[in-house]
């Protein structure tokens, strides 16, 4: 319950993060000429730091806005880490009232 309450509150903050990086990857598989799926699939590699390095970006453009796409990744791995800390924390503080 206490995951579904941090999710509900922070909501805003991960579909905005999510939102730009949509629209980055979007725009750098513009850019290279990419499929929207290709442009999707390098998005969220690229996010969650896996990189597996099949695509990727050749011009600065690209290279620069992947860049961009890495540090909302970041952002949204310490919102989801703190969401789960927060659950967790509240977890704990229910089972020792009781």
């Amino acid at each position: 319950m206490a995951v579904g309450h941090a999710i509900y509150v922070t909501w805003p903050v991960l579909s905005v993060i999510l939102a730009i990086q949509v629209a980055l990857g979007l725009l750098i598989g513009f850019v290279e000429g990419w499929s929207v799926g290709d442009a999707v699939y390098f998005t969220f590699i690229t996010s969650l730091t896996i990189g597996y390095g099949d695509i990727v970006p050749r011009q600065a453009l690209g290279r620069a806005l992947a860049v961009g796409i890495g540090i909302c990744g970041l952002f949204l791995t310490g919102l989801i880490a703190g969401i789960a800390v927060y659950a967790l924390r509240t977890a704990l503080a229910e089972h020792e009232k009781g």
